[in-house]
């Protein structure tokens, strides 16, 4: 129960971070990436037959319901039905318009606008290169949670003044102080120590207690970054510019501070306590997509510089985590691990079409 709450805290933080950042400094809406109906939908959710392409992640999503299976098996009891007539609808080669063949029926989002359009953002688990001790240019500590004290914990920027030195509670030292702060964004990330061993899984420890601010919308305010060109991509090549004052200058105006705790041999969970597949798993607000749910969606695919040109792809994905930013007709893509997730989840801030799939 205890890795169960941590879980929940680690995605909440993440997500109200995330969307925080980037949301909450893009337009709300792509046009390009919108899939206008000729009317409104009536409903949250309404019964439709979909006529999409077969999902391109048939593989992906298998590998995640035995993830569940594996890891939850009451969640999985109580949405047995549903996989399985699911399993049935793949192993039949059933188009997206024959659910019901298999004692289903899939149910169109009605989206944000309530013309279909289903808000989608993305998010990833960085790898950040580190070592147990400070070496050269690996000199940004990453803290464990202190011991709670009476007092109120520091701010940013009286920890990089200095504030928790010397107390033991340094578990890594990056060569990043800005690759540091997306860690905390993202509220967990993979460490490599370059030491052979494998990956330590670095998850949510706790925060300082301080609030939380937007550096980019900051970025955004003082002229460095255009609003439509906003994204983690666009932060991180900012900071590459920069000095570590100025760095520093931008950071310690977020005044929250996250702690970490290492865990070997882990897999990436969320909110359900079930590892992630990478494109075969989203954070739904579970008042309206309940966890373990299947969903079919409509994605649009973007280049590798994060630009809409027209291509959409289907996938058949599980609602297994949460977000404190995401809510209603919005999920939150998850989209893997290092750099090229990375990089991706930057720059999601689109739409797409989704069905629920349900007796």
């Amino acid at each position: 129960m205890k890795e169960n709450k941590l879980q929940i805290r680690i995605y909440l933080l993440s997500f109200a971070f995330i969307l925080s950042l980037l949301t909450g400094c893009q337009n709300d809406s792509n046009s390009q990436s919108k899939q206008f109906k000729d009317g409104k939908l009536p409903y949250d959710l309404n019964i439709s037959r979909p006529s999409l392409t077969v999902p391109v992640n048939i593989s992906d999503y298998t590998v995640q319901i035995e993830k569940l299976k594996t890891t939850s098996p009451s969640l999985y009891r109580k949405n047995e039905h549903i996989y399985k007539a699911v399993d049935a609808w793949i192993n039949r080669s059933l188009s997206s318009a024959e659910f019901h063949k298999v004692g289903l029926k899939s149910y169109e989002m009605a989206g944000k606008d309530g013309y279909g359009n289903v808000h989608l953002t993305g998010y990833y688990t960085p790898v950040i290169k580190a070592r147990h001790r400070p070496t050269g240019k690996f000199k940004y500590p990453i803290y464990k949670m202190p011991t709670q004290s009476k007092g109120r914990m520091p701010n940013r920027e009286q920890i990089y003044n200095g504030a928790l030195a010397g107390k033991g509670l340094e578990i890594a030292y990056s060569n990043s102080l800005m690759d540091n702060f997306i860690m905390e964004v993202q509220g967990s990330a993979y460490i490599d120590f370059e030491d052979g061993n494998p990956l330590v899984f670095f998850c949510y420890g706790g925060k300082n207690g301080h609030g939380y601010s937007s550096i980019g919308r900051l970025l955004v305010e003082q002229g460095e970054i255009n609003k439509e060109d906003m994204s983690i991509q666009a932060i991180r090549n900012w900071a590459k510019n920069k000095s570590e004052n100025k760095v520093k200058e931008l950071l310690i105006q977020n005044r929250s501070f996250v702690f970490f705790k290492p865990q070997y041999n882990a897999e990436v969970k969320g909110a359900a306590a079930v590892p992630l597949i990478a494109n075969a798993s989203v954070a739904s607000d579970k008042s309206l997509i309940p966890t373990g749910s299947v969903i079919l969606v409509d994605v649009p695919l973007l280049d590798k510089d994060g630009q809409y040109r027209g291509r959409r792809e289907v996938r058949l994905m599980v609602a297994l985590d949460v977000g404190g930013a995401i809510r209603g007709h919005h999920f939150d893509l998850y989209l893997g691990i290092g750099d090229k997730a990375g990089k991706q989840a930057g720059y999601y801030n689109h739409y797409g079409r989704a069905w629920v799939i349900k007796p």
